[in-house]
């Protein structure tokens, strides 16, 4: 996996280049169906002139739509500390929340050593619930499952707040898009 070796330059390439062949071959609009590889839409999108629907801007627009504003944000190490999807939501006007440096971690842990794998334990499962519950403590008044596995271990009847969860968010709006061509 090219996002735990670190190796960015090589998955932009890999990314940039399906970009132009999807584009060549007459797509309308592009996804990335992933948040962590949001980090590199910017580098993807060189020299492409389709669009790409960013699912940091869909997640936004419907916690807006939903009248809240200070989502806490349960994703990778690499979402959750780097600012490539942060920003996004700062400047569609919201106020993101991460866990704690340890919580960070072992969202993280358990997203690589688990949830890839299609590993779910009530042990993860608790440990999820418990980090948002402090997130939602901490001021939180929504929560953004912002890795595609997170669903796995929260959704709407163990969270206290408002979950979006990123995944069906971005896939309504890329049907609707879609739709419109």
């Amino acid at each position: 996996m090219l996002q735990v070796k670190g190796a960015w330059d090589a998955a932009r390439n890999i990314l940039n280049r399906e970009a132009k062949a999807l584009e060549r071959g007459g797509a309308d609009l592009l996804i990335l169906a992933t948040n962590t590889m949001r980090k590199l839409a910017d580098q993807m999108m060189e020299g492409v002139g389709i669009p790409l629907i960013h699912i940091a801007d869909a997640t936004a627009k419907a916690i807006q739509a939903a009248g809240l504003q200070r989502p806490g944000l349960m994703a990778t190490a690499f979402t959750m500390e780097q600012e490539f999807y942060t920003d996004r939501l700062r400047a569609a006007g919201l106020e993101p929340l991460v866990p704690n440096d340890d919580d960070r971690a072992e969202t993280h842990r358990i997203i690589y050593d688990e949830l890839c794998k299609d590993i779910t334990t009530e042990a993860s499962r608790n440990t999820y619930v418990e980090i948002a519950s402090r997130v939602v403590t901490a001021g939180a008044d929504s929560l953004i499952l912002g890795c595609t596995e997170v669903g796995m271990l929260l959704n709407t009847d163990n969270v206290s707040v408002p979950v979006f969860d990123t995944t069906l968010i971005h896939c309504k709006i890329v049907f609707n898009r879609a739709m419109d061509f």
